[in-house]
């Protein structure tokens, strides 16, 4: 929340400083929203009724609420179908696209194309590598290899040996880079297992089958809160002395930590890369401003242990954590 009211002081003091020339003497200023009549579209990769994309989208719903602009929100785990989705919003004439890239490749060609028409991108969550190679803005997010080298640290201080990496989507680069950033700083023995997120239960036989393989196994890394209690229980039914770590949260892992059943979250803050993926378009409408300077904006890493667990969970019982 520090990080909004942060941007949103920002935002205030610029659009102020649009209020005076050069002289001091007061101008007309930028065009509001209402003016305007902006329009964004926020196209993502996120599977329905995913817990994380939820507070995404609460965070660009509330950007539209605040700031005057119309917000559409769609999302797509199948890549060339949101690729459609972002053509479908330039057909449109949309203002400004926001975008999670979690397969580059298959949405470059609609991304560029997009900004050849003439409509400014904004990238969040995942892409931030080919963010600015493709034309966006900025890309709001965080190092996918920074939060990863922060997990692995987060396991040696808890004295892991040998991990597990979970991932669950097959094909997703941030995925991977958060496993290989992890395995760069943690000291001890580690190896990826891909399992389908799609099918939880499927995901949680995967991680218990490999537990109860490999008795060593002392740390499992998920990379989202759905696998992690997945995990969870897994760990449970494998009888074992296993330490559990993710990214992202929902309301019933922080519930997890609570209880010390997970040791830890690194939390992307996704209310963050919503709400300041539309702020930032809505600033270069009326102002011209591109914000990051050619360098992404960082919504994270922030770790979520027990210490802070408590108050993590007030702001996700209202949507925005």
């Amino acid at each position: 929340m520090k990080t909004l009211r942060i941007a949103a002081v920002a935002a205030a003091a610029a659009l102020t400083l649009t209020a005076c020339s050069g002289t001091g003497q007061e101008d007309e200023g930028a065009e509001s929203a209402e003016d305007l009549d902006l329009e964004v579209a926020v196209v993502t990769h996120g599977a329905p009724n995913d817990a994380f994309w939820s507070v995404v989208k609460s965070g660009a719903d509330r950007a539209g609420e605040d700031l005057g602009v119309d917000v559409e929100y769609n999302s797509d785990p199948d890549v060339t179908k949101q690729a459609e989705l972002v053509d479908a919003a330039v057909a449109e004439d949309v203002d400004g696209v926001v975008v999670s890239m979690a397969n580059p490749d298959g949405l470059e060609k609609s991304v560029k194309a997009a900004i050849d028409a003439g409509v400014p991108v904004i990238t969040i969550n995942s892409g931030i590598q080919e963010s600015k190679q493709f034309g966006a803005i900025t890309h709001v997010g965080q190092s996918e290899t920074i939060a990863g080298e922060a997990a692995g640290e987060k396991f040696n201080e808890l004295g892991a040996k040998k991990l597990i990496c979970v991932i669950h989507e097959a094909g997703n680069t941030g995925l991977e880079q958060r496993c290989a950033g992890a395995q760069k700083t943690f000291n001890g023995a580690m190896q990826n297992l891909q399992v389908d997120g799609a099918d939880t239960s499927k995901a949680k036989n995967q991680i218990q089958s490999a537990v109860q393989a490999d008795d060593s196994i002392d740390g499992v890394l998920a990379l989202n809160a759905q696998v992690a209690l997945g995990a969870v229980q897994a760990v449970d039914g494998a009888n074992g002395n296993v330490q559990i770590g993710t990214f992202d949260l929902s309301e019933d892992l922080i519930e997890q930590i609570q209880d010390g059943n997970v040791a830890f979250a690194v939390d992307q803050q996704p209310y963050t890369q919503g709400y300041l993926g539309v702020q930032f378009l809505y600033l270069y409408a009326i102002n011209g401003n591109e914000i990051g300077g050619g360098k992404p904006v960082y919504s994270g890493p922030a770790l979520v242990t027990e210490e802070n667990a408590d108050e993590v969970l007030e702001y996700a019982k209202n949507g925005t954590r």
